[in-house]
């Protein structure tokens, strides 16, 4: 029973990291506006950056990478922790330690809902890039910084955020699976990868017509 009340207590705790709004109080804190009526309508750090400036989408950006870092660390903090109680048995032959990679994976999924879909704007929110990129980091800093790498030369050469983003998870999705990664890892950068581009399907659209913003310009 314990075991099942601190899953569903960590999972609870991942969505709530995920789910803070940081552009959005971004928005509200320096200029008194919702940052969802200006730009692209977006809460993510590209829309901040258009509406509020560098210094505040620098810090946007950052906070929502350690918040999906902050997901897995706490997950794995919390299987170490039940580790040590013992009345905290896993459910059938499983041990803790084998556990943890599927704690990790559902952390990582997690946390990346909570932004995308966030508790506190109606279940509306970001399209989870940067978010996700701090899972990445926490559960591999190759594929992390590999697909970092992808999306400022795609940055660079395009100035379009959404594709960048769309290539940097492809990215994620090619080293996740070339390295050696344990299966739960592979599911979650493959699941969160997917979920990434369909949420950048707008753009997708926007591209294929070319329309679609480059950095600098308004949506």
């Amino acid at each position: 029973m314990l075991f099942w009340i601190a899953a569903t207590i960590g999972l609870a705790i991942a969505y709530l990291f995920g789910s803070m709004p940081t552009g959005y109080l971004a928005g509200k804190l320096l200029k008194a506006i919702d940052i969802r009526e200006h730009g692209s309508k977006s809460t993510g750090a590209t829309n901040v950056l258009r509406t509020l400036g560098k210094w505040p989408a620098s810090i946007v950006l950052l906070v929502d990478v350690l918040k999906g870092m902050g997901a897995i660390v706490f997950a794995r903090w919390l299987c170490l922790w039940l580790s040590t109680v013992p009345s905290a048995t896993p459910p059938t032959a499983l041990d803790l330690q084998s556990s943890e990679p599927w704690a990790v994976c559902l952390a990582g999924l997690t946390v990346l809902l909570g932004h995308s879909r966030s508790v506190w704007l109606n279940f509306a929110g970001g399209k989870s890039v940067a978010t996700g990129l701090g899972v990445l980091l926490a559960i591999s800093w190759p594929v992390g910084f590999g697909a970092a790498m992808v999306f400022s030369l795609a940055l660079a050469i395009s100035r379009i955020v959404s594709l960048s983003s769309m290539l940097a998870a492809l990215t994620a999705m090619a080293l996740v699976c070339c390295l050696e990664q344990p299966l739960p890892y592979r599911l979650l950068v493959i699941a969160g990868s997917v979920y990434v581009i369909v949420r950048h399907r707008a753009n997708v659209r926007r591209l294929l017509a070319g329309t679609e913003p480059r950095l600098g310009k308004t949506a």
